[in-house]
């Protein structure tokens, strides 16, 4: 049976925690909102009904003007920034509105980011600009058809509301999905407060809802550690097979359960430069690409610093120490589908490390080479995209005879290769000319980039003027955290 958002709505399993994890919260009302983009797939699996016009005053619903949901509320949380304490932060302006079943009987959260003040606004307005709940939709969209673990966007809402950055900007809203929006910030908040009654609390609930299998370890809070530590270390090493930058890997920006979560100053890879910072207010490159795995780690010691009541220091500490050893091995697994390997040997590190070295001297297109990669056709223009052509020769016979031990058949690795290797990502240039449409007036290109990324390995003749490198107009763009 499919339902429509006016009448599904639950109370949110967060909700019927105690009053200390959050504030009950009003969305404010947002003028002639109106619907820019509708999630039609994610609608039908959420057991919604996917054409918009069966949802009564939807744009309504979906920028909260409407007080249909039961117990709107945001979340207080605090964290660590740019490797500073910074004291309490919070739901600024996402409220967690409802939570449903979806057609697979998992509950999910909807969220509306940019919905308003809420008591954690700090010195913010509440709302989210249209230009940055564009590039969170799409790309919680991207990363999702490439097979990442995100939070997910049912929607986006315009309003002609002005609200000031930099510059005059208009508001918009975004409905975001996720089984949950818990994050290290959460544990941190109490633990920072001296409250460990608290962060057991929220640990106990977290076992409950997303990790009943800990409940039954010798030591349950320990294994709930490690199980984030593991989702968190396979998410990153995700990243960085796509050539996926977060920009601002806070510890208040990383997710309990091991999803992407807070698409701000994010950027894909163009040219290769292991050191790219796509964060413009990075200015001393703390999330560059490079560093995302270490980062990883830090904000793993963060969390663990939070259950030092619940667990004995050395687990913890053990468990930290395990963070290295199950990335690199998440990261192989990940390499070896690139490569087109039936298995990754030790051996293959360093040849990986020759290619990075080669592509990080030419500035070689990430996304580009490894498709190419894929398939002979390809394989026979690579030598181009590289400035030392003769080094790049040899590397690609020692690739080439690093296949002559492998067992799988060229038409079965060919298919891998090309299931593995996104013939397109959200790249900043394509995400800016869906904004500057969208800003005239035109939300078409929002919907089409949409359909395009959701099926990101396929060779589809519809979407050929998206699988191209940047133009050079693309090296002007530049994100930071002002949305």
């Amino acid at each position: 049976m499919e339902y429509t958002l006016a009448t599904a709505p639950l109370t949110p399993r967060f909700a019927l925690l105690p009053g200390r994890y959050y504030s009950i919260v009003t969305p404010s009302p947002l003028p002639d909102p109106q619907l820019l983009a509708w999630n039609a797939a994610l609608a039908g699996q959420l057991g919604l009904a996917a054409d918009p016009a069966a949802h009564p005053r939807l744009a309504e619903l979906l920028a909260g003007n409407l007080l249909r949901y039961e117990r709107p509320l945001a979340s207080v949380y605090s964290g660590h920034q740019f490797g500073q304490w910074a004291g309490q932060l919070g739901d600024g302006r996402a409220i967690l509105v409802l939570e449903l079943s979806d057609i697979d009987g998992r509950i999910q959260e909807i969220q509306l980011k940019g919905a308003g003040l809420t008591p954690y606004s700090r010195m913010g307005d509440g709302r989210a600009v249209l230009r940055s709940s564009i590039r969170e939709y799409l790309c919680s969209e991207a990363m999702a058809g490439l097979g990442i673990p995100t939070t997910r966007a049912l929607s986006l809402v315009g309003s002609n509301e002005p609200v000031w950055r930099e510059t005059r900007e208009t508001a918009a809203v975004v409905a975001r999905v996720a089984p949950s929006f818990l994050r290290f910030g959460h544990f941190e908040h109490f633990y920072h407060r001296g409250e460990p009654d608290a962060v057991r609390e929220l640990a106990d609930w977290t076992i409950a809802h997303f990790y009943p299998d800990c409940a039954a370890a010798a030591s349950p809070y320990l294994a709930l550690f490690e199980a984030v530590r593991d989702r968190t270390a396979a998410m990153i090493a995700d990243w960085m097979a796509v050539g996926f930058c977060h920009g601002v890997m806070n510890s208040d920006n990383m997710s309990m359960l091991g999803l992407t979560l807070d698409y701000g100053p994010f950027g894909f890879l163009d040219g290769f430069d292991a050191g790219h910072i796509c964060n413009h207010s990075d200015h001393h490159g703390r999330y560059a690409f490079n560093q995302q795995p270490q980062i990883g780690l830090w904000n793993l010691a963060c969390l663990a610093q939070t259950l030092v009541n619940l667990v004995d220091v050395e687990p913890l500490r053990a468990a930290l120490d395990g963070y290295q050893t199950v990335f690199e091995a998440a990261y192989a697994e990940r390499l070896r589908r690139k490569f087109g390997l039936t298995e990754w040997r030790e051996a293959d590190w360093p040849l990986f490390t020759r290619l990075l070295e080669l592509m990080q001297a030419a500035g070689t297109d990430w996304t580009i080479f490894w498709r190419d990669l894929s398939r002979p056709a390809g394989q026979a223009r690579l030598r181009d995209q590289f400035v030392d052509r003769d080094a790049f020769d040899i590397w690609l016979a020692d690739y080439q005879a690093r296949l002559a031990f492998d067992p799988r058949a060229p038409a079965e690795r060919e298919a891998a290769m090309l299931a593995a290797n996104p013939r397109l990502v959200l790249r900043n240039h394509l995400a800016e000319t869906a904004i500057r449409k969208a800003t005239d007036g035109d939300a078409s290109e929002i919907d089409r980039l949409q359909r395009a990324l959701a099926r990101p390995f396929d060779d589809d003749a519809e979407f050929d003027d998206l699988a191209g490198p940047a133009p050079d107009w693309a090296a002007s763009l530049s994100v930071s955290c002002s949305s």
